[in-house]
């Protein structure tokens, strides 16, 4: 099992994609906590969901702990399932909302970053951390 979990190509380019995806979560993770009533807190209860309070802190430490997994390559691939299901409702909550009110080009433009979100971190779950990471380090070692 731990070899499935730590498992990934030699890939020297994945890295690309782990500090994109790495890197804007760990930032917005941060942010729900800075700005908790515009990007935390306040925006969940602004979009309807239940217990925003609640609800922005684990959705932030989520993305805190998750996005630093990724960028460092330590366990990549579950790592990137609740990033996964974090895109995915972020979808659900706010995008489709806007597709029915301002149609399929006003969606697909605010989604832009939502879309590249969640490809990467699909991307990721498919192919592990890549040449450069801790995963394949911890591979290479038996770990």
């Amino acid at each position: 099992m731990k070899n499935r979990v730590l498992n990934t190509d030699s890939s020297k380019t994945t890295i690309l994609i782990r500090l994109m995806v790495g890197a804007v979560f760990l930032s917005e993770g941060i942010q729900k906590f800075l700005f908790a009533d515009i990007l935390g807190a306040g925006r969940f209860a602004k979009i309807g969901l239940p217990s925003p309070e609640f609800l922005g802190s684990f959705v932030g430490v989520s993305e805190i702990i998750c996005g630093t997994l990724v960028l460092i390559g330590l366990l990549t691939r579950p790592a990137s399932i609740p990033l996964i299901i974090i895109m995915l409702v972020a979808f659900a909550t706010t995008k489709s909302e806007v597709l029915a009110e301002k149609g399929f080009w006003e969606m697909m433009h605010g989604s832009r970053t939502d879309w590249a979100m969640l490809l990467g971190s699909i991307f990721l779950l498919i192919k592990g951390g890549g040449m450069w990471s801790a995963d394949k380090s911890l591979s290479k070692n038996g770990a």
